[in-house]
């Protein structure tokens, strides 16, 4: 009588494309998540009798007291706010901008700003005030 010997076939798991999958959604997450920040720049906001709270999803459009125009952080010249807000508002869900000014912006160049982004696709132009912002 020939015996044949028992092979053990030991199944092991190979955890390492589970590994690399948990890396890839969490590095994804990380990157896509977005965080609402406001800039640190001095404005003087005008107040209004009828002022609201705004979105925390609205896009903002920062003006100084020199007149400089900031979105998303970086200095943008007035020629370029249509293109850099259409892109920003291709991704957006709430076609919502608000205009946060310096009081003593003269008026001509806010309604150069709010025309610009009105001409980008804005559904919503909003002035920030000092009550909006709390």
């Amino acid at each position: 009588m020939r015996f044949r010997q028992k092979s053990q076939n030991v199944e092991t798991v190979d955890v390492s494309p589970l590994i690399d999958m948990v890396f890839i959604l969490l590095i994804f997450f990380m990157v896509t998540t977005t965080f609402v920040k406001d800039m640190n720049l001095e404005i003087n906001r005008p107040s209004a009798a009828s002022a609201s709270l705004a979105s925390t999803k609205v896009l903002r459009v920062y003006i100084d007291s020199s007149a400089e125009v900031y979105i998303d952080n970086q200095p943008v010249k007035l020629w370029a706010i249509q293109s850099k807000l259409r892109d920003l508002l291709r991704t957006s869900t709430e076609k919502s901008v608000l205009v946060i000014t310096d009081s003593d912006i003269a008026v001509n160049v806010l309604i150069d700003v709010v025309d610009e982004v009105r001409m980008s696709g804005a559904k919503d132009v909003a002035v920030s005030t000092t009550k909006e912002m709390g």
